[in-house]
């Protein structure tokens, strides 16, 4: 399998390969390690500071939003919010995974609150998928992260489909991924109302329905009532759009395009996070851009670990893969689009009939 190893970029290929059974202590042993250099204690000040600023941030740009009236030039102000959602997402991450508070239940609230009323995603069908998520990345029938319904990650997926159209589609992904991405914003909305919708248990249930009520049908009202029916729907479109590429843009480096694991293997938990997962280097400006998710590796060795940490915590983790000779991946941003187009094009391939000549198709085209 090859990999990117020590900052030396390659594509990985897309079947993990079985792993030898090792010693628990692989894992023990960098943990004690994270543990001792106090990486893993609380920044109640960064938190804070951000905390207080989302409704500051938010009134003010509510503020700003009435001042400026129905024009145009308000869909610069569309995107802005785009933006703005997507960071208090990021927010709602890090308190979903007990990184801001000990308590869990302080936590959970945050969580809530931050990802039903202010950006409008349910908590509850989040917190169900992304645990699933965490505990198996990348590995076929349990990460649900490589079962969308729009891109099939797998040759498996992409052949399993019939219709004509959509098969064509999937044997076209690679380009279509970019230009889909703006629609995963939608998605999330549609998917958090059917989840607090649906029959099955959900915690909270009359909460978040408040939650996204408020949020979803407020924040539309107030849009209609300062905007021209024609500027409304411009502005929650561009709204819309920016919010869905920023968080696919986002999250899509991530895994995508790294080793698959198969069903029926197992790793141990390193292994298991490490070979799935992929650090984004650059700036701090990167980090910020990416709320954490760019140290990938380092988030799902220590997903508790608050969000600060992380960079001072990527070199311990890379060194200690290396004496392993555990492959620990890092692209650039750029690089890691390049690669996760180039992977879902080539899953994709398996869409198209085996039955096609390409000499044939050439000659009906004449």
């Amino acid at each position: 399998m090859s990999t990117i190893t020590n900052g030396s970029a390659a594509e990985p290929s897309r079947a993990a390969p079985r792993e030898r059974r090792t010693a628990p202590s692989d894992f023990t042993a960098l943990a004690a390690a994270i543990q001792s250099s106090g990486l893993l204690r609380r920044r109640y000040l960064y938190y804070w500071t951000r905390l207080i600023a989302v409704p500051v941030t938010m009134a003010a740009a509510i503020v700003v939003f009435i001042w400026i009236g129905d024009t145009w030039w308000q869909l610069f102000t569309a995107a802005g919010f785009g933006i703005l959602f997507t960071q208090i997402a990021f927010l709602g991450h890090d308190a979903a995974h007990r990184q801001i508070f000990t308590s869990g239940r302080w936590n959970d609230w945050v969580s809530l609150i931050l990802a039903d009323l202010f950006v409008g995603l349910s908590y509850g069908w989040w917190r169900h998928k992304h645990t699933r998520h965490h505990a198996n990345p990348n590995k076929v029938g349990s990460d649900p992260d490589i079962e969308l319904p729009t891109v099939a990650f797998t040759a498996e997926r992409a052949a399993a489909h019939r219709n004509p159209i959509t098969r064509w589609m999937l044997t076209h992904q690679g380009a279509f991924f970019f230009p889909i991405i703006p629609l995963e914003g939608l998605s999330l909305h549609v998917s958090s109302v059917r989840r607090v919708a649906a029959r099955e248990k959900v915690d909270r249930r009359w909460v978040e329905v408040a939650f996204l009520t408020l949020r979803l049908g407020g924040f539309a009202a107030l849009v209609f009532l300062v905007l021209s029916p024609g500027i409304a729907l411009a502005f929650l479109a561009v709204q819309l759009g920016v919010f869905g590429f920023y968080m696919g843009a986002s999250f899509a480096p991530n895994h995508k395009g790294m080793p698959e694991v198969p069903a029926h293997v197992k790793h141990d938990f390193l292994r298991r996070q490490v070979l799935t997962s992929r650090n984004i280097r650059g700036s701090r400006v990167i980090d910020t851009l990416m709320g954490g998710l760019n140290y990938q590796v380092e988030h799902h060795l220590f997903p508790s670990m608050p969000r600060p940490h992380l960079r001072r915590a990527a070199p311990i983790v890379a060194e200690y893969c290396r004496k392993l000779g555990v492959p620990y991946t890092e692209t650039g941003l750029f690089e890691s689009y390049r690669i996760v187009v180039r992977y879902i094009d080539s899953a994709g391939l398996a869409a198209r009939d085996p039955f096609d000549c390409p000499m044939v198709a050439e000659r009906r085209a004449l």
